[in-house]
């Protein structure tokens, strides 16, 4: 200890002890403090009902946009890990309009769904493709899934049976805590499907917005993460009808694709020219 401080201390114990000390008058005894009221239990918070909720949102919205900043892990030979990544524009309008602008470091495409044709379209090569796809968004995704093996992130967001999908994969779910998304409350969910863990986090309030996704591969080498943060949700935007509509750019060349075999990646050909027409 220093000597300024021994010093304080002694000049304190001093003063304390120079005061007179006063004749104390007995008080007379007290009754003891009521008895505290234990603290209500706090209810448990149910990880599907807080989906279910965020899922009735959604569907009950004729029409939505947002956007999502997403992160991807690749793993490669040795266990390397890099993460790449990808910004997403959402445009919906249910039952059969949607639109996907897809622009990062490995992609750069855009989907188009106007009620009767899915088109992709690649900007990097300047190169699209159309497939026939009467019905609703959920029937067209479907039918180029199984088709083509097309599948394009956070597109079962405008699935009405988005909680189905989810479910039917679910062998654990977990309420982990109310934590904040950049500044946001959320409920933090967890469900696991044995293969993968699907973590989300869920506005709180009478908005139940999805503001962030982890998805980790359990069983992938590395076990790589797929991340999206959502923000700019709007559930009144002004949607024009053109804009769900594919038109080729100047110089852009049709391809047809490809059935998937044996779970091989979709592929894409030129399609051959008829009388100078593309």
């Amino acid at each position: 200890m220093r000597p300024k401080t021994i010093g304080w201390l002694l000049m304190l114990g001093l003063l304390w002890w120079s005061c007179p000390l006063k004749a104390q008058t007995p008080q007379p005894p007290q009754a003891p403090p009521p008895p505290a009221k234990e603290a209500a239990p706090v209810p448990e918070v149910d990880p599907r009902q807080v989906l279910e909720k965020m899922c009735d949102f959604l569907k009950s919205q004729p029409q939505f946009t947002f956007k999502a900043e997403v992160t991807d892990d690749q793993v490669y030979y040795g266990g390397k890990k890099l993460q790449y990544g990808l910004d997403l524009a959402f445009f919906v309008r249910r039952p059969d309009q949607i639109r996907v602008n897809a622009e990062g470091d490995l992609v750069n495409k855009q989907l188009y769904f106007d009620g009767k044709n899915l088109t992709l379209y690649d900007r990097n090569h300047n190169v699209y493709g159309v497939m026939a796809a009467p019905g609703d968004i959920e029937g067209a995704l479907e039918k180029a899934n199984k088709e083509f093996g097309l599948r394009v992130a956070l597109t079962d967001l405008a699935s009405p049976r988005l909680c189905d999908l989810v479910n039917s994969r679910v062998k654990h779910a977990l309420y982990v805590g109310l934590h904040k998304v950049r500044g946001v409350p959320c409920h933090h969910l967890s469900f696991d499907s044995g293969a993968a863990q699907l973590q989300v986090w869920v506005e709180e309030g009478p908005q139940p917005l999805l503001k962030k996704i982890v998805l980790t591969h359990k069983e992938q080498a590395g076990s790589p993460q797929w991340t999206a943060y959502l923000s700019d949700w709007n559930f009144a935007p002004q949607l024009a009808d053109d804009l769900f509509v594919f038109s080729p750019p100047q110089g852009a060349e049709k391809i047809k694709f490809l059935p998937v075999k044996g779970g091989q990646a979709p592929q894409g050909r030129p399609e051959k020219k008829k009388g100078g027409q593309g």
